[in-house]
């Protein structure tokens, strides 16, 4: 038999004695959405690694830049969701992959400038 949906069970998850239990100012109603993984938090994870693989060849900069975005849309999603959403270390991960490739890119666009340079340069051999 199921407690009534406004009883109390004093050993429940919901009880600061019961393991790994949460106050019970804070105890979820039983309606409440389970929390769950956020799509776009997967997708930031995807776009950093896709832009960290492609950023030798230059390409990497949308992907990047995708990431980035959808990493900002996801945060303000996940902070509005009130801990309903998860997926706060996959954006962070694809933060720091989107901007390690933007930083390659720029390395990589700065190499060819100066070779560029100098191979232009009157009296290079």
């Amino acid at each position: 038999m199921y407690p009534a949906a406004g009883a109390q069970n004093p050993t429940g998850p919901g009880t600061p004695s019961a393991p790994g239990g949460v106050p019970p100012s804070v105890a979820r109603h039983p309606q409440d959405p389970d929390p769950v993984r956020a799509t776009k938090a997967r997708a930031v994870l995807a776009l950093g690694i896709i832009a960290l693989g492609t950023s030798f060849a230059i390409g990497g900069i949308i992907p990047a830049l995708l990431a980035l975005q959808l990493a900002r849309q996801s945060r303000t999603e996940l902070r509005d969701a009130q801990g309903f959403l998860t997926g706060g270390k996959l954006i962070r991960t694809g933060e720091r992959l989107a901007w390690a490739a933007i930083v390659i890119v720029a390395t990589v666009l700065v190499i060819t400038a100066i070779s560029g340079i100098l191979r232009l340069a009157p009296g290079a051999a």
